[in-house]
């Protein structure tokens, strides 16, 4: 396994600015999920997966970036795979490692046979620090098989819409010289590229788990 470099390497911050952070994850999330079921766009309610399950499955819009290892990726080329979606960045200090390592138990607590069929996916939405080789020393320290992706901020921006993605730099004082504001949601997506589910942060990596096993299983 790579080791992380010192810069992206995961770090606590300011307990204030974290809980300040989480609730700004938590209106983004509430006004974009209120928005999208009162135009239609996306309609919840009760089914047997976890998070924020759609009641009709929902196509994904298809996206083309490049991967951590330079090559051209199209969310179309992940069909037949369950796909845990996720925008983060390496630089951020407390939510996307934590989102990360839940994603991580969650996979490994399924059954052997079906953890090939997972794939998680993480966006940069840091695109002026995110390089390819910072996004795979980055995500080495979760699991080798996590796909990061990066790309122009309009190519990330088209990737981001479809599921109601906010982003934002915020400026603040330090080495770092900027964080990231985003919405912390997770997409759960089949293996037909529907949209099923959407985890919130701090989702139980059981409940992950066990959406995972169910999605796996299906044709």
């Amino acid at each position: 396994m790579t080791s992380v470099s010192q810069e992206s390497q995961p770090t606590s911050s300011n307990p204030h600015l974290l809980r300040n952070a989480l609730v700004f994850i938590a209106i983004a999330l509430v006004a974009y999920l209120a928005t999208r079921a009162a135009t239609g766009t996306l309609t919840f309610g009760s089914t047997q997966l976890h998070g924020f399950p759609l009641t009709e499955p929902a196509p994904m819009t298809n996206f083309s970036l490049t991967t951590d290892h330079g090559e051209p990726f199209s969310l179309y080329d992940m069909r037949g795979k369950v796909v845990l979606l996720y925008f983060g960045y390496t630089f951020c200090p407390d939510v996307c490692p934590t989102t990360l390592a839940d994603l991580t138990k969650a996979r490994n607590s399924i059954k052997e046979k079906y953890r090939d069929d997972v794939q998680v996916l993480m966006v940069t939405v840091d695109p002026e620090r995110d390089t390819p080789e910072v996004m795979a020393n980055y995500l080495s320290y979760f699991d080798e098989s996590y796909i990061g992706l990066v790309g122009s901020a309009d190519e990330i921006a088209a990737a981001a819409a479809p599921i109601g993605i906010f982003y934002e730099k915020r400026e603040v004082e330090g080495a770092s010289g900027y964080l990231m504001d985003h919405t912390a949601t997770v997409g759960l997506i089949d293996k037909r590229g529907r949209l099923r589910t959407l985890y919130p942060f701090n989702s139980d990596p059981a409940e992950i788990a066990s959406d995972l096993t169910l999605l796996a299983r299906e044709k």
